[in-house]
């Protein structure tokens, strides 16, 4: 039974971003990891055309679009992500670290299938929009 440490484990790579690095693991079916965003770290608005996700956020607040909804999270809160739903995030701090898992595991790399959005202008005005009212 595999058991990873959380001062043991690794970070490796982002396989969108690599100059980012996280820890991620995956499994047969899931593949999870520990995320840590420094402001300007947040990948663009996105979609996952394979991938169901969830996101615990242990540190930091966030702005979350999810589709056309908007909200903002903070430590203790879960947000599920539908398989083709266009998503992101903006940090409203300096740093935020979450815990995600997403399903199907493919190559464990997190953010394998990040696949880019036709609206993405808008949906970045969003955010910065509920930057600046945070």
């Amino acid at each position: 039974m595999p058991i990873y440490k959380g001062d043991e484990m690794v970070p490796t790579p982002d396989s969108a971003r690599p100059h980012i690095m996280m820890k991620q693991y995956g499994g047969e079916l899931i593949k999870a990891g520990i995320v840590n965003y420094a402001q300007g770290d947040a990948p663009p608005p996105h979609v996952h055309p394979t991938d169901e996700q969830w996101i615990y956020l242990l540190e930091g607040r966030l702005a979350a679009i999810l589709g056309d909804e908007m909200d903002i999270i903070g430590p203790g809160d879960m947000v599920y992500i539908p398989r083709g739903v266009p998503h992101g995030i903006r940090l409203l701090g300096d740093e935020c670290t979450f815990f995600t898992c997403k399903s199907p595991a493919g190559s464990g790399a997190l953010s394998e299938d990040y696949t880019p959005i036709p609206n993405l202008d808008e949906m970045i005005q969003r955010l910065d929009e509920a930057e600046a009212n945070a």
